[in-house]
């Protein structure tokens, strides 16, 4: 399959890290998405809280990698179809459960509403579900969650800053997002605090969704990485 056209390389080795005789496996090939501040082309390179992560546990293991960023869809048709190994930073669901296994939790914050400053639509309303417009960021678990609740899902953003865009143009009425993305493209647009209304709702995690594939080949993998996950999610990079 040819390689879409709008994908970054960025091809980093663990290698260094543990002996050779740690080193058994080629690079594996994990996607991922521009979405500040987990993950983000910053002067040519990925960074990004989830990025340094995820590489910390890798370089620990001593496996070699490469981490590819793409259109968030294709990262999970690619890793559906063995194209690639896993995709991150991304919450669980049914649809993905059926080719991939989560690793335990990259990162977990809390998703909110928001809404321009005066309305008064309450997201957990039955009738506020379906008389008011509602998006998040198209592909997502948050996109789908809402449209299989039942929520009047109307536009399909395909990132957080035009998920904003939209709130702030009245072209949809309530957005659904974790608290630190939306942040981020606030502070990017010189908002304040105040310039939304916020409704805090549930936490959620996001994973490493490693290829079944992938992990029948190599049983210890998962285990190991969830490991030095741990560690790395403590300041132990």
């Amino acid at each position: 399959m040819r390689w879409p056209e709008l994908h970054i390389w960025a091809l980093v080795l663990g290698a260094l890290v543990l002996p050779a005789s740690a080193q058994t496996r080629d690079p594996i090939r994990l996607a991922t998405q521009n979405l500040p501040p987990y993950h983000m082309l910053v002067d040519g390179q990925i960074k990004g809280v989830a990025f340094d992560r995820v590489t910390c546990a890798l370089d620990r293991m001593g496996q070699p990698y490469e981490i590819i960023m793409m259109d968030w869809s294709q990262a999970q048709l690619m890793t559906q179809t063995g194209e690639v190994e896993g995709f991150f930073a991304g919450s669980p669901n049914k649809a993905r459960a059926a080719y991939a296994t989560p690793s335990d939790p990259v990162i977990t914050e809390n998703l909110a509403w928001y809404m321009m400053p005066g309305r008064t639509i309450d997201p957990t309303s039955e009738a506020d579900k379906v008389s008011a417009r509602y998006s998040a960021k198209f592909a997502t678990s948050k996109w789908l969650g809402l449209k299989r609740d039942g929520y009047n899902v109307i536009k399909k953003p395909r990132d957080a800053e035009a998920l904003l865009n939209m709130l702030r143009k009245g072209d949809i009425d309530v957005a659904l997002e974790y608290e630190m993305i939306f942040q981020y493209y606030m502070d990017q647009a010189k908002m304040d605090a105040d310039d939304l209304i916020k409704i805090p709702s549930t936490p959620q995690s996001n994973m490493v969704h490693f290829s079944n594939i992938f992990l029948a080949a190599n049983p210890l993998f998962l285990g190991r990485f969830n490991s030095f996950l741990a560690i790395c999610k403590e300041g132990g990079k």
